[in-house]
């Protein structure tokens, strides 16, 4: 008995560990100046980046990435990710929403 207590507290707290671990927050922001995505993970420095509107570009990568259809930012220098914890459907809508709206300001 005091094993399976054991046990069922360690799969309980594990759980709690990896739902914790998989909280990851991302807004988006779009001006008519600026782009500007701010990233919230658990136990991690909050980072964000920024970039004028107009030389913001978004890319789907099929192929190339940790997931399919890996979606990204890029500007000012950098090429950023976002949404790739998302399914690979809502990964599509992002890229296609993102150029919609980039092509909106521009």
């Amino acid at each position: 008995m005091p094993f399976m207590a054991v046990a069922i507290a360690g799969l309980w707290f594990g759980l709690q560990k990896s739902y914790r671990d998989g909280e990851v927050l991302e807004e988006l922001s779009i001006t008519e100046d600026e782009i500007t995505l701010t990233r919230h993970q658990p136990k991690k420095p909050v980072q964000s980046w920024s970039c004028n509107v107009y030389w913001a570009t978004t890319h789907l990568h099929q192929d190339k990435g940790p997931v399919p259809d890996y979606v990204t930012l890029k500007g000012n220098g950098r090429e950023v990710e976002i949404g790739a914890f998302l399914s690979k459907d809502e990964r599509n809508k992002l890229y296609s929403e993102l150029r919609g709206e980039l092509a909106k300001v521009n």
